[in-house]
């Protein structure tokens, strides 16, 4: 029987899985090494556990103990799992641009987290990582993992993710592409791959606002790189020790809404629902692929899931109040169709006229205008609702005695997904007016059109 004796013993042995749609023109093979398959969902349960081993061997970790840890979520999750298995207890602190959803997952496992704010030094008392050296100090008995200077970091990459990708590509692998941001998974997986093969080229992705590629680059800490920006868990204020840059080729940096928008696509495209490192990734091999020759064998690290982002990059609203995404409007669908007369009933014509102007102009929906505002609406279904009941008696009626509820009145930018939501089976359509006042109107066929296009 094959049975794992605990949680833990699932960490690793994540698939190598072709990309097909994303790379399609590419002449070489790229490959994605997708960590979400992790227990934890994400490549940070490998050197969480490590972390914890060499700290028990070490003697630092010991029945009761709690484990100390400032975190982005992902390293959180591996050291919680860890946590549970073993009988420590956790305590987090991370930034408050990290989602939710981490925050949340984190204290399911029963870890107590600290936010902190995001915008300040890293040697401010307020920082994360101040306050997790501080509670480190305070709390007896406290293993304080930072996972940024602890070298079991990036051993446990140079013992598990370098081997898997060699053997999985038979050795043929040419490129390893990694969001970094501790350092511990480029480095410790360039350490075993160069072993094998220096000639491999190991690049490594940064977020603009991170001072590693200049660091890189020039060898300069230079905090004037520094500045806020969204990607989570990658790029760094400070050079932590597991780096050791001479085991990384390149450096290149992508910008936050690159990155959203490419996690989104390998979602879509590729069927691998990923987190915002992944879209670094991915968009900075894209921005560097005219380096790539045909017979090249590119492994990139998918790092964690998209279910840690889905109230942020993978939820329109928080797309497009960030310009990450362009969205098509009332306006928009407007000017895609033509400007069409709007064609409008009043209260006191009869339901057969009304029926004549359905078959005249082929429509269904018809707003009733009352000194040129809206009072109500009739809809080609909610007639055929009242014929059931009121026979031929219903022709000789007027519209305001079947008068329906007025549709929506919404402004010119109201996007599409929010249209969407508007119409019903009860509600056939939604109108807006432009600047001169002039009511125009969409139906679920003009949105099914717009979804198409």
């Amino acid at each position: 029987m094959d049975i794992k004796s605990n949680i833990l013993e699932t960490i690793g042995h994540t698939p190598l899985i072709r990309l097909n749609k994303i790379t399609r023109d590419w002449t070489c093979t790229v490959l994605a090494k997708v960590e979400y398959f992790n227990p934890g969902n994400s490549a940070k349960d490998r050197m969480a556990l490590k972390m914890v081993e060499v700290a028990e061997q070490e003697g630092k970790l010991q029945p009761g103990s709690t484990i100390i840890e400032c975190t982005s979520g992902n390293t959180g999750m591996g050291l919680a799992l860890a946590a549970v298995v073993k009988g420590y207890k956790c305590i987090f602190t991370t930034t408050d641009k990290q989602s939710k959803e981490k925050i949340d997952i984190l204290k399911a496992l029963g870890a107590e987290v600290i936010v902190c704010p995001t915008n300040v030094e890293p040697d401010d008392p307020r920082s994360y990582y101040s306050i997790a050296r501080r509670l480190a100090k305070e709390i007896p008995h406290s293993f304080h993992a930072n996972q940024y200077d602890n070298l079991a970091n990036r051993l446990a990459h140079y013992e598990t993710t370098g081997p898997e990708i060699w053997q999985q590509t038979d050795g043929k692998v040419t490129h390893l592409v990694v969001a970094t941001g501790t350092g511990g998974t480029v480095t410790g997986t360039a350490m075993f791959l160069k072993e094998k093969n220096p000639a491999i080229q190991v690049w490594a992705m940064d977020p603009f606002g991170s001072l590693l590629t200049k660091y890189f680059r020039t060898g300069e800490v230079d905090m004037n790189e520094v500045h806020p920006y969204i990607s989570e868990g990658i790029g760094e204020d400070f050079v932590p020790q597991n780096y050791d840059m001479k085991f990384v080729d390149a450096f290149e940096q992508v910008t936050d809404k690159d990155a959203a928008i490419m996690a989104r696509r390998i979602a879509r495209e590729e069927g691998l629902f990923c987190g915002y490192s992944a879209g670094t990734a991915m968009q900075g091999l894209l921005q560097l692929k005219d380096r790539l020759k045909k017979d090249d064998l590119v492994v990139v690290i998918l790092h964690d899931h998209g279910s840690r982002y889905v109230g942020k990059i993978y939820n329109d609203q928080w797309m497009m109040e960030r310009g990450f995404m362009d969205v098509k409007t009332f306006k928009d669908i407007i000017a895609s169709r033509g400007t069409k007369r709007l064609i409008t009933a009043s209260a006191d014509q009869t339901v057969t006229e009304a029926f004549e102007l359905m078959q005249k102009y082929h429509i269904d929906n018809l707003p009733v205008l009352e000194n040129g505002e809206v009072i109500g609406a009739i809809s080609e279904s909610g007639l055929f609702s009242h014929m059931m009941t009121d026979g031929a008696d219903l022709k000789g009626r007027t519209i305001g005695e079947v008068l329906e509820k007025p549709y929506p009145v919404v402004s010119f930018d109201t996007p599409l997904e929010r249209l969407s939501t508007l119409i019903s089976r009860e509600n056939g359509a939604v109108l807006g007016k432009d600047d001169s006042g002039n009511y125009h109107i969409i139906t679920k066929y003009d949105l099914i059109q717009a979804m198409g296009a």
